[in-house]
């Protein structure tokens, strides 16, 4: 059941990576140019905080003990986007929500998405993310383990 939780997880993490960075990284990106204090550009500071938060989610998903489907579907996802960006640049962008007939927010979070794919920036996370799932001990659940402890051994054998 933890592999399930961890799949859904990991699904909701996708999305909330990829529409959560692109939108900030391009609303960070349009701010900043030209302007000596970002302080003075709220839009700015909202996109930096909004990757803060994207941050402490990839950070509290890799410092605990949930399944490692959480990490390994986005990790996936990232990863196979920077392979498509590096076989065909023109596909790879095709992918990124960009389409008119979208909301405002979704096809400026594309256009970040662009970005991020095309700096190198999805293919760190997608590696940092994939790091975990080749842990044995993140696959086995709390209860596997410790099985073959015995409460009553001590350090010069059994009493």
């Amino acid at each position: 059941m933890r592999h399930v939780f961890g799949l859904l997880g990991g699904i909701l993490l996708t999305a909330a990576l990829l529409l959560g960075t692109g939108w900030a990284g391009q609303g960070i990106a349009q701010q900043a140019v030209g302007q000596s204090a970002l302080l003075e550009r709220p839009q700015a500071l909202i996109g930096l905080g909004v990757m803060a938060v994207a941050g402490l989610l990839v950070g509290l998903v890799l410092a605990t003990r949930v399944s490692p489907l959480a990490v390994f579907v986005p990790s996936i996802v990232l990863l196979a986007w920077t392979v498509v960006y590096v076989l065909d640049v023109n596909r790879a962008m095709s992918l990124a929500p960009v389409a008119a007939s979208l909301p405002q927010d979704v096809i400026r979070a594309g256009h970040g998405m662009r970005s991020l794919l095309a700096s190198g920036v999805y293919l760190m996370m997608g590696i940092a993310l994939f790091v975990p799932v080749l842990m044995p001990s993140r696959w086995a659940g709390p209860e596997d383990e410790d099985d073959d402890y015995d409460e009553t051994e001590s350090y010069f054998g059994r009493h």
